[in-house]
């Protein structure tokens, strides 16, 4: 009797442990709840309990503490600050695969919030354990140890470096070729989150054989597997040539280009930049994309899409024309200019006018055809516009600035000039104007007559006579042009003279 008196106590104890931790692992769901379980001194009392001898409580509360120092740095210091952190690490080596998920899901809600919340986490000795993880039979276990070492590894080059020396990255490229389909997505973020640094990093990724086992992945169905891949692999081909042709030996080419289709919105926008990582290195990786059938693909895509999206595909587009004519025909002749230009009127970030105005300088720098189909489309006024107003940020007005300059230089079409002309431009871009405009006029008779009936020749006469104009150069320039009388006949000082002139005839008349 007094036997079952004493089991009866501690069987009511360890129900109400039971309900105590449960009752808190719920509430700490709760965002509202977070404060008054701090207050409450609910981290204290649920440390010992990470020892208690019932799984079921262990795994309780590491689910709460997790939770906790999922909400804030505050409360995920405090996890270190209580020492939590090496009862969580030794039991990850020891107990069941229910609790190690738990543990694992604490340590990655501690080491999310900053690089040194993270290290606190690597000097408690989780590495070890998270990767002894990563050989787990179970793939929950695998899950959870692959998140918490892409969260530590996502802060920066030293962290990620840890968990390279621990020896994760073979075991996460194995994690890749698990047939679980969460396991897959989580292991290429985490080698995503590690190649992203440094190129000796993505060289590391790729030297396990990454690359093989991620791009087959990029025609499989699964949305969320498919961003994560594309991610993968843009991380790893951005930082030089070698780590592109890498990327490009696999065959995701053209597969990638069928991503930018597909009706998930990350998918494409991770596929348009791994298409930006590639062509930005060289002419071949760029003439690669454009025989691929690469333009159109991006072109399409920027036409369909808005915002941050039509990012990564205007900047490719760039890159692919910058390397020579050719090139930047080929974008030409894929009808590139007129989303571009959309981009350039509608959207209202500064940074994606900053990309698109680069772009378009990008695409007419090369010849006077390629600064005549840009002149063509309306965009220059717009560019003028947007370096003129007070609003843009310095990024765009030197983007757009640069542009102006770039596409001007090789401008012969005179109505594009004189469009210009016509325009307050800041004085450096009319100067330039007006410089191309003497060069066009010196080679065309019938430009000279159009200039003067199109009220340019006036417009720049009145510049010339501006004070302090530094553009008195170029204006006489464009005057060799013409003869005496016409030039006189146009500045705005001409029929002040006529004036003194008949006064003067006049006073003769009179005194004769």
């Amino acid at each position: 009797m007094a036997t079952r008196a004493v089991l009866q106590t501690f069987e009511r104890y360890q129900k109400e442990r039971v309900a105590f931790v449960t009752a808190v692992a719920e509430m700490a769901k709760n965002p509202q709840n977070i404060e008054a379980l701090q207050q409450a001194g609910a981290m204290a009392l649920l440390r010992p309990l990470l020892l208690d001898n019932v799984p079921s409580i262990q795994q309780s509360a590491a689910l709460a503490l997790g939770r906790l120092a999922n909400y804030s740095d505050d409360l995920a210091e405090a996890v270190v600050q209580n020492e939590i952190l090496p009862q969580l690490v030794y039991s990850l080596s020891e107990q069941n695969r229910f609790y190690k998920q738990a543990a694992a899901f604490c340590l990655r809600a501690v080491a999310r919030h900053s690089p040194e919340l993270a290290q606190s986490v690597i000097d408690s000795g989780a590495l070890d354990s998270l990767v002894t993880c990563l050989e787990e039979f179970d793939p929950g276990v695998k899950e959870a140890s692959a998140w918490t070492l892409g969260y530590i590894a996502g802060h920066n080059a030293e962290l990620a470096q840890q968990v390279v020396d621990a020896g994760a990255v073979p075991l996460l490229v194995l994690c890749v070729q698990e047939p679980e389909l969460s396991l897959k997505r989580i292991a290429a973020s985490a080698l995503s989150d590690i190649a992203k640094h440094t190129p000796e990093l993505a060289q590391a990724v790729v030297d396990a054989g990454a690359v093989q086992y991620l791009a087959p992945l990029v025609i499989n169905q699964d949305a969320k597997l498919k961003r994560q891949v594309c991610c993968a692999l843009s991380q790893i081909a951005k930082h030089s040539v070698d780590l592109a042709e890498v990327v490009v030996g696999a065959e995701i080419f053209p597969k990638i280009l069928t991503c930018l289709k597909f009706p998930d919105e990350f998918v494409k926008k991770h596929s348009a930049t791994v298409v930006r990582e590639v062509a930005k290195h060289t002419p071949e990786l760029a003439q690669l994309v454009v025989g691929n059938g690469g333009v159109g693909a991006l072109v399409d895509y920027i036409s369909d899409s808005t915002g941050n999206n039509r990012l990564p595909g205007i900047m490719a587009l760039g890159y692919i024309a910058a390397f020579s004519e050719t090139l930047a025909l080929s974008v030409i002749a894929e009808k590139a200019l007129p989303p571009l230009v959309s981009a350039l009127n509608e959207e209202p970030e500064d940074h994606l006018k900053s990309a698109t105005a680069w772009t378009l300088g990008q695409i007419g720098r090369h010849t006077p055809d390629h600064a005549k189909a840009v002149a063509d489309t309306g965009c220059l006024a717009t560019l003028v516009s947007l370096e003129s107003d007070a609003a843009s940020s310095e990024d765009l007005k030197t983007k757009c600035r640069r542009a102006l300059k770039s596409v001007i230089a090789k401008l012969t079409h005179l109505p594009a000039l004189d469009a210009l002309v016509h325009r307050a431009l800041p004085e450096s871009v009319m100067k330039m104007v007006l410089e191309q405009v003497g060069k066009v006029l010196a080679n065309d008779a019938a430009g000279r007559a159009q200039f003067v009936h199109s009220g340019g020749l006036a417009a720049v006469q009145q510049m010339a006579e501006a004070p302090g104009s530094k553009l008195k150069e170029a204006v006489e320039i464009i005057n060799s042009c013409y003869p005496e009388e016409i030039v006189k006949y146009y500045s705005p000082s001409y029929s002040q003279q006529l004036l003194e002139k008949l006064e003067s005839m006049a006073a003769t008349t009179t005194a004769y």
